[in-house]
């Protein structure tokens, strides 16, 4: 794990369930807004940059009519996760092994600044 100080793993739970809430919140509104289409949009192009795993779910299901898709989740209800190199991949909007790009065209600081390689 990337945590083992439980101080710092409890903050971190409560973080991310915060930031799960949120998520939910938006892609509710974004829904509700008839925003769909634009949405699922943006969660291809990260889709297509984080891996060759569909990591990333659009807010509705063109499988099951349009139906909302509120928390996406593989088969066992379990929300998915990017490796720090995956994030970098997004926020680098580069599907290669790069320190730079996209959001931060300077890259990022810290040891950790190298996307994966997708």
């Amino acid at each position: 794990p990337l945590i083992t100080n439980k101080t710092y793993l409890e903050a971190a739970a409560g973080i991310l369930a915060v930031e799960a809430y949120h998520a939910g919140i938006i892609r509710t509104s974004l829904y509700a807004k008839g925003l769909a289409d634009a949405a699922n949009a943006i969660s291809d192009a990260r889709d297509s940059l984080d891996g060759p795993t569909d990591d990333d779910q659009g807010i509705t299901d063109k499988a099951a009519g349009g139906a909302l898709n509120l928390v996406p989740t593989d088969a066992n209800a379990i929300a998915f996760s990017r490796t720090p190199g995956q994030v970098l991949n997004v926020v680098y909007l580069n599907n290669k092994a790069v320190t730079k790009g996209g959001f931060f065209p300077a890259g990022v600081n810290g040891a950790v600044n190298t996307s994966a390689a997708n």
